[in-house]
Parts: structure tokens; C-alpha cells; sequence
């Protein structure tokens, strides 16, 4: 066995073992797999305790059985979430893996848990190929994808007259993806797509990429990456006096990544969400159960996190039963809507189609505590926010003739 295999045997093994997961029957058990040791790590960990806030709101019983959270790194490859993905399924006898971490990692976990006929919940991915090509009988989408966060931001700088565009793109499947569907919307909405540069993923100097992108004299630079890289190219556009000459917007913009980089560096930057903590009451009272236990407040993968156990709990209640075929029959037929998501609803792809925000980061002044950081700019109804049923390429669904 070569070295980099023996790595992934033994980050595996660990994993599981460090989480003292024991299969057993008159349990019910999610498997929250994600990033825990990755630039997303913060998110990782939110989602995790996330996790357990809904576990914690049915009492941690459901239907005369235990409900336990158990949780693993995917270490940001395919080959360890699917290693992970088998062994709970098969050996720990979990019954809905849950976030899923990168795009690339989702992609590998959701033919295994359909082939196991188990529920395999999206939330971290946004590469819109779960509901395309890569859709399956039991996946679910549930908080984002590309297309989403380019119909919010992309519109709101094409109306503001921003029209000429170059991207900066992590060269994997969510930065492609993220790339042609903000290029498709901003082609069709009056913007011109003057080209784009790709960078390895989680790469620490982003200057190179940046100054080409600066001379494309492209009105907006759009940034199709995210965490640790979003921040690196910021910072290198300040430093070499790219902004405010041209406008940078960062495509995937996260709680945690404002929080990191300052508002100093992130003021005015638009984003595309689908929550924020302090939107309303009903998400500051989730909010504060999330501080409770991490001291900070939730972005929207953490919640996303929360909302899809949740509903998770509530189908099985509603069903009487964990069979996989009932709580999905129930999930597809429920009205979403809770803490974090409003007027959801769930697609015959698996896409959770639900409201969706855009914000503007505060300036300093404006912000009057820690994790203050966004005024709303406006609402994307989830009809509009989300790709159309009418262009998915989901084989699952039935086409006319």
C-alpha cells in the first residue's frame, strides 16, 4: 500500500474510531459528514452542533428509539467520504448522512448512499450536478447551489450597470460549476463574460490570478471559490490597488468568512445567502441555542445543517416509521419552513427550492456587536432563485414524449 493510501486508510479509521460509533439496532442515527479539519473547518463544526441543537429539540427520542449524531471528516476528498459513507452504512447503520462537505465529496457519497437506499441530505455542496446529472432517488439539495448565488449577486451589479465581467476560479467541479452558471446568467441578463483564470484550490498567494484578472479591465472581477481563498483575493486586489477600480464580487460569501477578514475588508461586498441570524425572531432564537454551544453566531451552512435534521425528525415522526421510502414520501410532501427556511418546498430532483436573500456586508460604523455584519438588500422568491424544473437534466424526471 503506497503512503497516500495508508494516510487514507488510517484518516478513516480514526475518524471512526475517535467518535466511538457502535451499530445497533432501536437507534436512530445521522451521520454528519463534513470538514472538520479543511478551510471550512469552522463551518464543519457549526454544522456538527447544529446537528445536535435539532437532536436536542425532539429530547434525543423519537418513536421509543434514541436519536444519536456521529460525525466524520471528509477530508476534502472523494475517496475518504466514500470510505466513511460505506462503513456507517454498512457497519453503523446510519440512516441519513447529512451537509456532505465539498462538491466533489457530495458527488462521491450520494451513488453510495442511493444504492444502499439511504437518505444522503446536501447542504455544504453547491455544485448544481446533485440535482442534474447526479441526482438520485435519495438525495436531497437542501440550502444552496451556483445557480442561486449567481441569480442574487450577478443581478444586483448588472443593474446597478456593472456589465463586463472576468472570474477568478477554483479549478475544481463547485468553482466550474459556479463559473458556467453565473456566466449563463449574466449572458442572458444584458452582462458580457470577458473571460476567466483558474487557481488550484486552498491556494495560499493569489496575486498572479488577480493581476490577470486586472488586466482584462473587466468591470467586476467575479470570485468563483470560497473560505480561504475568497479572503486571499481580496486582500491581494486591495494590495495592488485592483479595488475600487474594479468592483470584486465574491460569488460565496459565508458568516465566518466576514467574520475572519474584518469589516474593514469586507464592507460593501454583496452576497447571496439563504439565512441570516438576525433576519427575524424565529432565527435569533435558533441563533442564541447555536452561541450556547459554539460562541458564535450560525451562518447558513451551520443552519442549513440544523433545518435538514430537523425536517429529517419531523418526516420520521409524521411517518411512524425510519423507512427510507416513508420519510421521503413525507420530506417531498412537507411544507418547509422552520427557523431557517422560508416557503420551501422540495422538487421531484431533489432541490429544495426556498427563498433566498441578498445582503451587503455593514460598514464598521454600522455594526454594533460581533457578527452585525449584513443589511438585506433584497429577497430572491425561490421560483427565481433556483435553476427551473424545465432545465433540469435530472434523469429521474419524466420527459414529455
Amino acid at each position: 500500500m503506497n503512503k497516500r493510501l495508508m494516510g487514507t486508510a488510517v484518516a478513516i479509521c480514526s475518524s471512526l474510531f475517535l467518535q466511538g460509533a457502535v451499530a445497533g439496532e432501536g437507534k436512530i442515527k445521522i451521520g454528519v459528514l463534513t470538514d472538520l479539519s479543511g478551510p471550512a473547518a469552522d463551518i464543519g463544526k457549526g454544522s456538527v452542533a447544529s446537528a445536535q441543537i435539532a437532536v436536542e429539540e425532539f429530547g434525543g427520542k423519537l418513536l421509543g428509539k434514541s436519536v444519536e449524531v456521529i460525525f466524520g471528516d471528509t477530508g476534502n476528498k472523494a475517496d475518504i467520504a466514500a470510505g466513511v459513507a460505506r462503513q456507517w452504512i454498512d457497519v453503523d447503520k446510519v440512516d441519513v448522512l447529512v451537509d456532505l462537505g465539498l462538491t466533489n465529496t457530495a458527488l462521491a457519497v450520494l451513488p453510495i448512499a442511493a444504492d444502499k437506499n439511504k437518505i444522503a441530505i446536501a447542504v455544504a455542496p453547491a455544485g448544481t450536478a446533485i440535482t442534474n446529472e447526479a441526482c438520485t432517488p435519495t438525495s436531497i439539495h437542501w440550502m444552496y447551489d451556483t445557480y442561486a448565488l449567481a441569480a442574487g449577486t450577478s443581478k444586483v451589479l448588472i443593474d446597478k450597470g456593472l456589465k463586463d465581467w472576468y472570474f477568478v476560479t477554483t479549478d475544481y467541479s463547485f468553482g466550474h460549476a459556479l463559473e458556467k452558471d453565473a456566466s449563463e446568467f449574466i449572458n442572458g441578463n444584458g452582462g458580457k463574460m470577458l473571460g476567466s483564470v483558474r487557481h488550484p484550490f486552498n491556494v495560499s498567494d493569489m496575486s498572479s490570478f488577480m493581476l490577470t484578472a486586472q488586466a482584462s479591465k473587466a468591470q467586476v472581477i467575479a470570485l468563483a471559490n470560497s473560505n480561504n481563498d475568497t479572503v486571499n483575493a481580496i486582500k491581494a486586489a486591495r494590495d495592488y490597488g485592483i479595488t475600487p477600480k474594479q468592483y470584486i464580487a465574491p460569488l460565496v460569501v459565508y458568516l465566518s468568512t466576514v467574520h475572519g477578514m474584518g469589516l474593514d475588508l469586507a464592507q460593501g461586498l454583496y452576497l447571496t445567502e439563504g439565512f441570516y441570524w438576525d433576519q427575524d425572531e424565529r432565527a435569533r432564537a435558533f441563533a442564541q441555542k447555536f452561541k450556547v454551544k459554539t460562541n458564535a453566531m450560525p451562518g447558513s451552512l451551520p443552519a442549513g445543517t440544523y433545518s435538514a435534521v430537523l425536517n429529517y425528525l419531523k418526516a420520521v415522526q409524521a411517518a411512524g416509521s425510519d423507512d427510507t421510502a416513508a420519510v421521503l414520501k413525507q420530506l417531498r410532501s412537507a411544507k418547509i419552513d422552520d427557523p431557517v427556511i422560508r416557503n420551501g418546498r422540495i422538487r421531484e430532483d431533489g432541490r429544495l427550492v426556498h427563498d433566498m436573500y441578498v445582503f451587503q456586508v455593514k460598514a464598521p460604523a454600522e455594526s454594533k456587536a460581533p457578527y452585525d455584519y449584513y443589511k438585506t438588500i433584497g429577497i430572491v422568491k425561490g421560483d427565481d432563485a433556483f435553476q427551473p424544473i424545465s432545465k433540469s437534466r435530472c434523469p429521474l424526471l419524466k420527459k414529455p414524449g
